[in-house]
């Protein structure tokens, strides 16, 4: 559920009231520990999909880095709506988990050895017609030299997701920073393409947007009247859980921590 802005009270509770209206129903087949890991990533990749881009049967969907948590759930939505994916791995352990998803992905672009040309793949996989709608996890936005080196080097470059995009696609980003130069600008322009931010605490800044987000909550737990297959980890005692956040801020944890009480 959802705490409107207008709250009097804290969530931070044992008990609180809420009334009905903020809240969604739980299916019975959905255990209490996947729902709790799949709503964040859920709400994302439902925002970047059918608010940003309105994936439909038929379009072309990559998914960067498609084997995290984010990435799992993007994909299983994406092809829930009849939308082909391709996806892009970060080790040979994310290309064989990919490659093992059913229904299959339609390609699995093997970036860890730094020398795979995202784009080239993406190109030939579609006839050279680019994809519909590019969900990045983070872009390069400069040269190797220049960038800073906290920056991952398996991310591709702005430029090759402009080369990638077919004629009025969709480029959701979840680079804050990201900088589009006029030759960028102008690419966009020449295919009727669009950038959109992937921020989902938009939901929780307006009244208006309430109602959109318990939507959105209630499409991602009734996914198939299930949800959709997180990557979790085992439930974690609430004991660890300060250990389990240290891992999360300082991204050593590669699947989602659920915190059991």
């Amino acid at each position: 559920g959802i705490l409107p802005l207008d709250s009097e009270e804290s969530g931070l509770c044992e008990v609180i009231l809420v009334h009905e209206h903020y809240l969604v129903r739980k299916p019975e087949k959905v255990c209490w520990v996947e729902a709790a890991g799949t709503v964040r990533d859920g709400v994302r990749a439902y925002t970047a999909l059918h608010y940003l881009s309105q994936v439909s049967p038929g379009k072309t969907v990559l998914v960067m880095d498609g084997a995290s948590p984010f990435g799992t759930i993007a994909i299983q939505l994406a092809q829930h709506r009849g939308a082909k994916v391709i996806s892009t791995a970060h080790s040979p352990e994310d290309k064989q988990y990919l490659e093992r998803l059913r229904p299959p992905v339609a390609r699995v672009i093997d970036v860890s050895s730094g020398k795979t040309d995202v784009a080239e793949s993406c190109l030939e996989e579609t006839g050279g017609l680019g994809v519909d709608i590019a969900l990045d996890a983070g872009v390069r936005l400069y040269s190797s030299d220049d960038e800073p080196a906290l920056k991952p080097r398996l991310l591709p470059h702005k430029h090759d997701i402009l080369t990638l995009l077919a004629v009025g696609g969709h480029w959701i980003t979840t680079e804050k920073h990201l900088q589009l130069d006029p030759p960028d600008s102008h690419s966009l322009f020449l295919k009727g393409a669009t950038v959109s931010f992937l921020n989902d605490e938009i939901w929780n800044l307006s009244n208006i947007q309430q109602g959109k987000y318990l939507y959105i909550l209630l499409m991602v737990i009734l996914h198939n009247n299930q949800s959709p297959e997180p990557q979790l980890d085992e439930p974690i005692p609430f004991y660890e859980a300060k250990v389990s956040m240290e891992m999360v801020q300082k991204n050593q944890a590669r699947r989602r921590q659920v915190i059991q009480f």
